[in-house]
Order: structure tokens, then C-alpha cells, then sequence
């Protein structure tokens, strides 16, 4: 019998100073670099330095100074990075299938086999009126539309076979187009025809995440996705979904290894743990209590100004006016912090406390050792494969857990000491996919 241990794999989702909402009030972080290149060269120089899967960056059409644009950025860092993998957020609501495939094909030879598309349907009216729309799309349409639009971006990489470049230049041929093939795609919402105008990447497909983590999203995931970020606060939660997702491959043909579930994880870290509470006591004391409550109104769909900031969260409240099933945006995270709340009977401080480290993601505060324990416990016990880091404090975060947490791994032989291969395909143990229109 094998007495070989799982491996943890591990992303690092980037986000400007820090993934606590105070963080660009903390006097460790440098908000005002979120826009220079150099902070986050140094950011993916970290991660790689700690031998991590990939990176992730976010995206999103509202709200002001937030991000840059991920294409461009990740594109950037490709040039700059040799291993770590480079996962960006492209909505399929208000994008085009044509245009991704082309992107993320360019991403995907820029850095030598590295990219990954992490899958969102996008939220809130408020896009959809950046894009000239009068309301953002209903949920179930929104997945419906992006199981063709995955599919054709799938169809587009596999229009080109491997060997349909040739530059033979006695002949003066540069291409057999013999080896280039329209799609002719017709569905519900997409017509195209294709071929792309890219050759077909070097990793066949770029690694497809999903994020969404509601019934439809769970559905999307086992059909599509090889990676799912996802928020699951605790160990149980996270094993529940875990083995739901899992169980769900085989009715599409696929195995368990064929998707790797990384649930988010907000670690604060201190070399004692009375360290790290001081940490995450300072963090806190700089959140704006009042912000936090507009906001919460706002999802909500509930005025919570009038209620004691130290009182019990009012959710008959939130039942009475707006039921989840009303919900178009995020389902699974209104859903997620409604059992949080019953679950712990959070007063609305406590909740703003919760919501402003992890958003609903799982949080820590301890050791270093304490960490490898709780990541062990969960990988080992199959509640996930590893962790989508999400530190509260940028760079001080992420540089803890490489030099005390990563090491610590290691020696429990837990996590590589090397790079397995050139592609975030081979690190994360993915097979190459087939040319789908080659052996259908």
C-alpha cells in the first residue's frame, strides 16, 4: 500500500493591499501602489519564491479604483514569472466567446503554458447597465448562456490541430489548411463559426475555474471546470461540498483527480497566538462599522441603521423582505452568510468583524503550525485539495505564509519542494485535453 501523502495545492488570490477590508488603513500596507506593476512583481516574485500553484486575479465592470485589468496584468507578469500559474476572472455575460478564446490562447502561449480562465456569469444591475442593458441577466439564464459559451471557447482552442503550422518555406507554405476547422456552433444564444485566428494552446485549454458555488454553479463545475475556488467556512461545510461536487463528475465521465477544489482561506498569522490576535484585533479597530452596515443594507435588501450594532442580526427580517430565492446576484454567498449568522447567532458586529477578513471565507488566527494542522486536517479528511489564499495584509500576509507555513508543509511532506512540470496543468496534476473536434 502506497504511503504516499496528498499534496496541497495552493493559489494566492492577489488583491490590492490586502484581502481584510481595513487592510489599506493598516501602516504595513501601501494602497496607493495598487496600481504600479512593480507591487504586484513582487507579489507574484513572493508566491513563486513559496513554490504555489498559481496566482488569481479578480475582476469585475463596476465600483471605482479597484483593480487593474486582469489580460494585461497577468500578460505582464508572464514575462517576468517562470512556473507559477496566472488565473484572471473573464465574466461570459458581457463578453463574447470569440473574444476570450483569442485572449486567453495569446495568455496561454505568452507565458509557456501557464493560464487559467477563471469562469463567472457576473452580478448586480449595475453591470448590466455599463453594458447598455436595462437588467442583469436572470440566474439560471446567466448559466445556461455560459455552458454554451465555455463550449465554444473549448470548440474555437481545438479549431486549430496541433500540426496545422508548418512554415515550410521551400513551398512557401506557412499553414495546412486542411488542419484548420470551422466549428459552426449553433445554440440557444451563440452562433459562430470559427476557425479562432490563434493556434490552439499549448496546454490544449487553459485551466477552466469556476467560482460560483450555488446549485447551478456546483452543476457547471462538475460538467466544465477543473479548479473551483469556493467559500466554505468550516470543516464541515467544506467536506459536505466537497464530497457533493465529487460525486456529481461521474454522470459527465470524468474522475475525482479531474477537478481540484480549493476553498478560500484568510489567514492571519503571528509566531504566537496571542500575536496573531493582536493582529486581527488592530485589523478590526480600523474597519468603518457604519460603511459595513450600508452595505450589508444593500445586500440585504434590509435598512439595518436602525438596529443596535451590538444586537442580535435581524434575520426574520431579511426572510420577510427578500427571500434568497429572489436573489440575481451571488446566491451561494447570500446563502452562506445567512447560515453563518443563524448558525453562530452573530450580533451585527460580529458579522461586519466576520465579513471583513474572509467574506464568508474560512479564517484562521494562530501559529504557523497551527495553520499546517488545520490545511493537513482538511486535504487529508477530503474536505478540499488545497487552499485559495486570500491574506489579509499585502505583502506582510503572503510572505508569512511562504517563509513559516510553506516550510512547515514540507516536512510534513505535504507540499513540493520543486515544480513538477512547465504548465499549471502538470503542477496541478491536469491531463492535456484532446482535440474535441479530432476525436469526437
Amino acid at each position: 500500500m502506497s504511503t504516499t501523502k496528498r499534496q496541497v495545492h495552493l493559489n494566492v488570490f492577489l488583491r490590492g493591499a490586502g484581502h481584510h477590508a481595513a487592510a489599506w488603513r493598516h501602516p504595513d500596507t501601501h494602497p496607493e501602489l495598487g496600481f504600479d506593476f512593480r507591487y504586484y512583481l513582487k507579489l507574484a516574485q513572493i508566491a513563486e519564491r513559496g513554490l504555489l500553484d498559481s496566482l488569481f486575479m479578480a475582476d469585475g465592470y463596476v465600483g471605482t479604483g479597484r483593480r487593474l485589468e486582469p489580460f494585461t496584468l497577468l500578460s505582464a507578469l508572464a514575462s517576468v514569472t517562470e512556473h507559477i500559474g496566472l488565473i484572471g476572472t473573464v465574466g461570459t455575460t458581457y463578453n463574447e466567446p470569440y473574444h476570450v478564446a483569442r485572449k486567453f490562447a495569446s495568455l496561454d502561449h505568452i507565458s509557456g503554458g501557464r493560464a487559467g480562465w477563471n469562469i463567472v456569469t457576473g452580478h448586480t444591475d449595475a453591470t448590466a447597465y455599463n453594458f447598455g442593458r436595462e437588467e442583469h441577466l436572470e440566474h439560471s439564464k446567466r448559466y445556461e448562456a455560459a455552458e454554451e459559451f465555455v463550449e465554444i471557447t473549448k470548440q474555437l482552442w481545438d479549431s486549430w490541430e496541433e500540426e496545422a503550422l508548418v512554415f515550410d518555406k521551400q513551398s512557401g507554405v506557412q499553414f495546412d489548411e486542411t488542419r484548420l476547422h470551422e466549428i459552426n456552433f449553433k445554440g440557444k444564444v451563440y452562433k459562430v463559426k470559427g476557425p479562432l485566428n490563434i493556434p490552439r494552446p499549448p496546454q490544449g485549454y487553459p485551466v477552466l475555474v469556476q467560482a460560483g458555488s450555488s446549485e447551478s454553479g456546483k452543476e457547471l463545475a462538475a460538467k466544465t471546470a477543473e479548479a473551483i475556488f469556493t467559500a466554505q467556512p468550516t470543516y464541515g461545510e467544506g467536506k459536505a461540498f466537497y464530497t457533493d461536487v465529487k460525486a456529481r463528475l461521474a454522470k459527465y465521465g470524468r474522475t475525482p483527480e479531474q477537478l481540484v477544489i480549493l476553498p478560500g482561506l484568510s489567514p492571519i498569522i503571528g509566531d504566537t497566538a496571542a500575536e496573531a490576535q493582536d493582529l486581527e484585533d488592530e485589523l478590526n479597530a480600523f474597519n468603518n462599522v457604519e460603511d459595513a452596515v450600508d452595505k450589508l443594507s444593500e445586500r440585504f435588501g434590509v435598512n439595518l441603521s436602525g438596529y443596535p450594532i451590538d444586537g442580535p442580526f435581524p434575520v426574520s427580517a431579511f426572510d420577510s423582505a427578500k427571500g434568497i430565492d429572489s436573489v440575481n446576484g451571488s446566491k451561494s454567498r447570500h446563502q452562506l452568510i445567512l447560515d453563518l449568522i443563524r448558525k453562530e447567532n452573530l450580533t451585527i458586529r460580529q458579522l461586519v468583524n466576520r465579513l471583513a477578513s474572509g467574506r464568508g471565507h474560512l479564517t484562521f488566527t494562530g501559529t504557523p503550525i497551527q495553520l499546517a494542522d488545520v490545511i493537513e486536517h482538511w486535504v487529508t479528511h477530503g474536505a478540499s485539495d488545497g487552499f485559495n489564499l486570500m491574506p489579509p495584509l499585502y505583502p506582510n500576509g503572503l510572505e508569512a505564509f511562504v517563509d513559516k507555513v510553506i516550510p512547515e508543509l514540507q516536512n510534513r511532506g505535504l507540499f513540493r519542494t520543486s515544480y513538477e512540470g512547465k504548465t499549471l496543468r502538470e503542477n496541478l496534476g491536469l491531463v492535456r485535453p484532446a482535440n474535441s473536434l479530432l476525436h469526437a
